[in-house]
Order: structure tokens, then sequence, then C-alpha cells
């Protein structure tokens, strides 16, 4: 069930109902909990057996380093988690690596990939392995010593907002909350159906159209010009920002109707005006995971400088590696590990030379510093989305006005042009309609709205959604 789905509004609605019946802490406990499960089931409900062994050895590991923090111990449950989830998601990997290599060197290949290598990822796999070793690791360094039973530790996991593709959250911003759920209350609904319903209109609106026009201009590299290059990155682009981080507000307004208050993920990335700020602003839990749990563990920035850039190239390294089981991810890591470091450089130049001092060389630095940063982002979504990378240099070949075009030309017409100038524009103009509307009191406003008034907005809303929605597409992290 996607979250855009009529099919979840349903189930939701169910569960809701039920919710509002409870009447304690064991009732609303037991209501999410199978809540969570028939969620994840509804998608293949083989992985359920996957799911919960993982979380029954897993919780053993949690016991034990609770008893006695171990390095041992700890390393045993991040290396069998690693080797779970590199099984899973990595094997083909590997086995075209083995097969292209085999190739490379002359030598037979022995057999081809085997047909069964091809199965489904487990939903939501690379997720909920995190969840755990965070758990584990911040109770190894002792960051954390509150004690769960396993009803805890499960709903901690499953908790269905935030199990398939994030938030990714630390144990301490969420299992108290759970452990505490308390009864629906008429504020919480209200703000967080305001929330779901701007993550609603970001995934239909906008992301369900920019879908095709991408898909399609991918599709066909070989004819693309610098203008259709743009385009189909520009499109991607905004497609993943407005597929992201609109179902990360719907999964923050679904647990804040249940009184559960989840981080933001992101925060308006493309008004970035450098590769680190950017990072800060683009999927945030992840990006903080990554600098807790690999970039600190690797040493940080507390050391030397040709030490600290190898910590960061390794951890974006990593998270290229995390995103999907194909090179061309681990290649969009490097790109970014290699401007962060680039941004590491200019920091230094400018602490070193005060080139940056005066006033308005320090403003011009930071202005141009927004479309330098755009750019070389949008280079790196070309990587991320491309089927292999004969397709990827293509296309930047393309961008950069040295491709060359084999096929018959593309045209992208005047409406999917209008798309997607439209939704750069929302993305701009979104932080400044934002920071308006919180000036406001947006709930208490709307609900001050006469009903009959308010009925024709919901109604219209729908009637947009309806004709103006793009077709139904799955969440693009619902891949990693």
């Amino acid at each position: 069930m996607i979250f855009s789905s009529a099919s979840f509004l349903l189930f939701f609605a169910i569960v809701l109902a039920a919710y509002a019946f409870t009447t304690s802490y064991g009732q609303r406990a037991a209501v999410i909990l199978l809540a969570s499960i028939v969620f994840y089931a509804s998608w293949k409900p083989a992985y359920l057996i996957l799911l919960f062994a993982s979380l029954s050895i897993n919780y053993l590991f949690y016991r034990g380093l609770n008893k006695k923090r171990s390095s041992v111990l700890l390393a045993t449950a991040v290396t069998l988690n690693l080797l779970i989830l590199g099984f899973y998601k990595y094997l083909g990997l590997l086995f075209e690596t083995a097969i292209a290599i085999t190739g490379w060197v002359g030598a037979d290949t022995l057999q081809p990939r085997p047909d069964w290598i091809d199965w489904a990822l487990p939903l939501g796999i690379s997720f909920y392995t995190f969840h755990m070793l965070s758990v584990m690791i911040d109770v190894y360094r002792g960051d954390w010593t509150h004690r769960i039973s396993f009803l805890s530790w499960t709903m901690y996991v499953t908790f269905f907002p935030h199990m398939i593709a994030g938030p990714i959250l630390r144990a301490s911003e969420l299992v108290e909350q759970l452990e505490n759920l308390g009864p629906l209350r008429l504020q919480n609904m209200r703000l967080g159906a305001l929330i779901f319903c701007g993550g609603l209109l970001k995934k239909t609106l906008l992301a369900d159209n920019l879908a095709p026009i991408a898909d399609a201009l991918y599709g066909h590299v070989e004819a693309l010009n610098t203008t259709t290059a743009w385009l189909a990155t520009l499109a991607f682009a905004l497609q993943i920002y407005f597929d992201f981080s609109g179902y990360s507000e719907m999964a923050i307004g679904l647990a804040q109707v249940f009184g559960v208050v989840l981080p933001r993920n992101f925060l308006y990335p493309y008004i970035s005006r450098s590769p680190r700020e950017f990072w800060q602003r683009w999927h945030i839990t992840l990006s903080r995971w990554l600098r807790d749990y690999v970039y600190i563990s690797l040493g940080g920035s507390r050391c030397s400088m040709p030490r600290n850039m190898a910590n960061l190239m390794i951890t974006m390294l990593l998270g290229g590696l995390w995103h999907g089981a194909g090179w061309t991810f681990v290649f969009w890591g490097f790109l970014h590990g290699g401007y962060l470091i680039g941004h590491r450089l200019l920091l230094h130049l400018y602490a070193t030379t005060g080139i940056n001092r005066p006033r308005h060389i320090a403003q011009a630095i930071s202005w141009l510093g927004w479309p330098a940063t755009l750019i070389l982002v949008c280079f790196t979504w070309v990587f991320f989305r491309a089927d292999n990378f004969d397709s990827a240099w293509r296309i930047s070949s393309a961008m950069l006005g040295l491709g060359q075009v084999t096929g018959e030309s593309l045209e992208v017409r005047l409406y999917e042009r209008s798309i997607i100038v439209l939704a750069g524009l929302v993305a701009l103009v979104e932080p400044l309609f934002l920071q308006w509307l919180a000036s406001r009191n947006p709930v208490a406003a709307w609900w001050a709205v006469p009903f009959p008034l308010r009925g024709i907005v919901y109604a219209g809303l729908v009637l947009s959604i309806t004709i103006f929605g793009g077709q139904t597409q799955k969440f693009i992290y619902f891949d990693f």
C-alpha cells in the first residue's frame, strides 16, 4: 500500500477507528503493532519471516550489550546485519562484477548470472537494519541507557509511518514516545492531516507527473541534445525531491495523528549554497546516521587534512552503496565525496588567505554558491538515475554540449516543460511560503474558516488530484 493510494487511506481509516476505541496503553500498542504488521505484509507476506528473525536476533544482541558493553558482541552484531543486508541487496552486484572482471581479463565465464539471484529486495531492509544497528551502537557507546521490552523494540522498528523509507530515527527519538501512546487528540489529528495533505500534493501533483517525463527521456539517451538532457535531469532532480520529501511529510503527518513527533527529513535542499549545506538539507536523517556512525567512527574532522578527506570520501562511498546495488550509485557517492572535499579545501583556502574577509566578496561567494551547487548536484543525479555508466556518460556529455544525437531527436512538449518549470518554482518558493505560513498559526486559522468554505477547498483538492494527479507511482526510495 502506497501512502497516496485509496487502499492505504481506507486502511488508515480502519486503524484510526480502532485506535479511537482503545482505553489503555496496551490496547493502543496492540493496534499500532498489528497495523504495522499488516501494512508490511501487504507488500509481500513472506518477508515477515526475515523481518521477525532479524528483530529477534538483534534484540538478543541488544540485551547482551545492555548487560556487558562488549566490542566483540557489537562487532558480531554489525557483521551479521551487514552480511544479511549484503546477501539480499548486493549479491547480484557481486555476481555481475565477477562476470565483468573475468571478461576483462580474457577468461571464460564459468556460469552466467543465475536467474534465482533476481529476487525482490525485501522492502525497507536498508532502513530497518540501520534502525537496529543505531540502537546497539548507542548502547555500546553509552549514549542510550533506556532499557526496552521486545514489544517496544518491535514497535520502534516496525512503526508503519516510518518503517519502509524513513525517516531514519535513533531509539531516543521514538521509543519513549511509543511507550507513552495516548488517546487521539483533535489538535494532533488536525496538524497531522495538514502535514499529510502537503506531502500528498507533492507526491500526486508534482512527483507523479514528473516521473513519466524523466522516464521517457532517460529511456532514450541516444536522442538527447543539450536542452533535452538538461530537461531530463531537472525533471528527475525535482521528481526525486518531491517524491521523497512528499513521502517523508506524509509519514510525519501520519505519526503526528497519534501524537508521535518525527523529525524533518528535508529542508529545501535546492536552495543550498555549498555541498555541505546540501547534505544538511537533503535526507537529513540518513546524513546524520552516516555522520554519527561512519564519519565520526573513522575520526571525523579531528585529524589531519588528508585523513579527514579520506573519511569524507569513505562515508559518501558507503552512502552511495547504501542507496543501491550498482556501481553508478557508488560513483554518485564518489562525486558527492569529491564535492565535500573540494568544499573543505575551499574553506581552508579562505581561512589561510583571507580572500573572503571583505563583506562584498563574501556575499558574492555565497550567492554564486547557489547555482554552482545546484549544477553540481544535477550532474550527480544523472548517475543516480541512469541505467548504466554508458547512459550516464551520454547524458552528462550532452549536458555539457559535447554529446552527439545518434537517434531520432526527442521533443519535450510544452505542457511537459511547463510541469518542470512549475515544479522548479515550487521548490524555490516553498521555503518562503512555509515561513510565511508558520508565522500565522495555520492550523488554528484553517479551522476558524467556516465549514462550507473548507468543504469547497477539500472538494477542490480532491478534484485537482483526480484530474491533474499523475498515474500513481511507487515511492523511489522503496527500492533502497
